[in-house]
């Protein structure tokens, strides 16, 4: 049975989402993971320790474990200050395989954290790479408001030296590879393009009273949902949806009092408490934009209560400034529910414009508040693009993404024997 090391050093692939280092990457690790694993590849999934008291150590499925590894405090931590503590990564990982005796087949690391880890593992046991960037810094800094919101000029440095040291690069749509290419002079040859996938068991459409009733927001069933599922950054757009919002109630003033926007995301529990200084800063902005009545914010949520937020929204919004692939709306169009989504990356190849959503370009509240003013007054335009939205999402399995998955690394193999 062939071995891979699955890296993904930042961020744990069992957290819940919508923290502020969670999201669709984690996703993408746990079900490509669990896909390989039913393959009979056996992988181990390599993250950093965020708290001393979980198990070293967990199996998850047949032949998938994930192994928390100490480096730096055991606790959140900000990525960027996790680039200090890779060596100990790197040392942590080597003494854990050969303590149980185990080597690996293949390197598949996740975010340019994970490739540093896999290059320096790769350079002393000569294995084959294949790496995953899920966003780029050189993209996210094209669309930063600030300095505040830049990246840092040690990321953009590690991700020039993957591209030319990692052996083959993943890419989740043929815009990705484009932009790698162009930003970071990447040879095309070495960029595979593979689609994210989706959970069609998982996300599927639910009655609308009954996944009200399983969310437990207490609102009538006339009321209409908007639905937001995302971290608590800038980059995700969501002061630019709560100023929509806004607009909105001036655009169709009948709709201000049958409104509510639901947030799932922030570094918050299941409770609800422990407000992360970003959503302190939105909480004001919702009261300055007069939406204070009209928005909840629910935390970080598991995965498998999404379906039945999704299916009690009338309309999912992604009102991102960049998104690589933008996970959350093909989860959303799943449980065919429409989705109004910015104009970038990855949302143009899973979003088609009136046919399964809508698209705006980003930024821009005008636009989005008229789309929002669209899809909540036509019932008939949001029983449409919803039929439509989960016809498309049946072509995006997991399973199609493992079996690409698989075939990459027997390439590599073959080229390697």
């Amino acid at each position: 049975m062939q071995r891979i090391a699955m890296l993904s050093v930042h961020t744990c692939p069992l957290a819940a989402l919508g923290g502020k280092e969670t999201g669709g990457m984690n996703v993408y690790v746990r079900e490509l993971s669990r896909e390989l694993g039913a393959q009979n590849l056996s992988v181990d999934i390599y993250t950093r320790s965020q708290d001393p008291r979980r198990e070293r150590v967990r199996e998850l499925w047949p032949n998938v474990r994930v192994v928390h590894l100490p480096a730096g405090p055991e606790m959140p931590y900000s990525k960027n200050l996790v680039f200090e503590h890779l060596p100990q990564f790197v040392s942590e990982l080597r003494r854990s395989a050969a303590a149980e005796r185990v080597s690996y087949d293949l390197l598949h690391s996740h975010y340019w954290l994970s490739g540093w880890v896999a290059r320096e593992l790769a350079r002393e046991e000569g294995l084959p790479t294949v790496h995953m960037f899920h966003t780029l810094g050189r993209m996210k800094n094209s669309v930063a408001r600030n300095a505040a919101e830049k990246e840092t000029s040690t990321r953009i440095q590690v991700e020039y030296e993957l591209v030319r040291d990692m052996d083959r690069l993943v890419a989740a749509t043929a815009l990705d590879k484009a932009q790698t290419v162009e930003l970071y002079g990447a040879d095309p040859a070495k960029i595979e393009v593979i689609p994210l996938g989706v959970d069609l068991a998982m996300f599927r459409p639910i009655p609308r009273d009954e996944a009200m009733s399983a969310i437990g927001l207490g609102l009538p069933r006339q009321r209409h949902l908007i639905l937001f599922v995302g971290r608590m950054d800038p980059l995700k757009g969501l002061d630019n949806l709560l100023r929509a919002i806004c607009k909105l109630t001036e655009l169709a003033p009948e709709l201000a009092r049958d409104l509510c926007l639901a947030v799932i995301g922030g570094d918050v529990d299941e409770n609800g408490s422990g407000q992360n200084s970003e959503l302190e800063c939105l909480d004001r902005l919702k009261r300055e934009v007069g939406v204070d009545n009209l928005v909840a914010y629910l935390g970080s949520r598991a995965q498998d209560t999404l379906p039945y937020y999704y299916s009690a929204a009338d309309v999912c919004v992604v009102p991102s400034h960049y998104e690589s692939f933008g996970l959350v709306a093909l989860e959303a169009m799943a449980c065919g529910t429409p989705v109004i989504a910015s104009r970038v990356g990855g949302l143009q190849t899973t979003v088609e414009d009136g046919v399964t959503g809508l698209l705006v370009p980003a930024g821009d509240v005008d636009a989005l508040a008229e789309s929002l003013k669209l899809i909540l007054l036509d019932r008939e335009l949001r029983a449409r693009l919803g039929v439509n939205a989960r016809q498309k999402a049946q072509s995006y399995t997991w399973r199609s993404v493992a079996d690409h998955v698989l075939r990459l690394y027997e390439s590599l193999w073959q080229k390697q024997a």
